[in-house]
């Protein structure tokens, strides 16, 4: 059996898009539900992971994505580019386990799937910022310096 992270990460961005609308529904609840029709290509542990987390730091990751982006409110942000934004927030800045840029890469080619004209380049912009603001940036700009010493 072979579990797809992309397709993984699909079903949550799509989780939290329907969670937009229905803030009171239970996330897991409309995740498992999202899910079911491709259950068996589906990391089911990495996606409870990020769904539970995501929806623990939305406030967090909110406050994070309005300052990174001052220029558009999060109301002003489209459904589909908040929930990848939020999913790949949670990854970038909670989920140790993924690499900034996998977490990067992986929004923007959503945002490509699924969003506007101009969502990828929107995304890749708020992902950097929040990347260049975090505390991994300053760990991985470490590890490259020791490296080159």
């Amino acid at each position: 059996m072979s579990v797809n992270r992309h397709l993984s990460r699909t079903i949550a961005m799509q989780s939290l898009y329907e969670w937009d609308f229905h803030p009171t529904s239970d996330i897991l609840e409309i995740t498992h539900r999202v899910m079911k029709p491709v259950e068996k290509d589906v990391d089911v542990e990495y996606l409870d992971r990020v769904i539970k987390g995501t929806a623990k730091a939305i406030d967090e990751i909110d406050d994070l994505i309005t300052k990174a982006a001052p220029e558009w409110p999060l109301e002003q942000i489209s459904v589909i580019d908040k929930s990848i934004l939020r999913l790949a927030g949670y990854e970038l800045l909670k989920d140790m386990d993924i690499p900034p840029k996998v977490a990067i890469n992986e929004a923007v080619e959503i945002a490509k799937t699924f969003g506007g004209e101009n969502s990828s380049k929107f995304i890749n912009g708020v992902l950097g910022t929040l990347y260049r603001q975090s505390d991994r940036y300053v760990e991985e700009e470490a590890k490259e310096e020791a490296k080159n010493d």
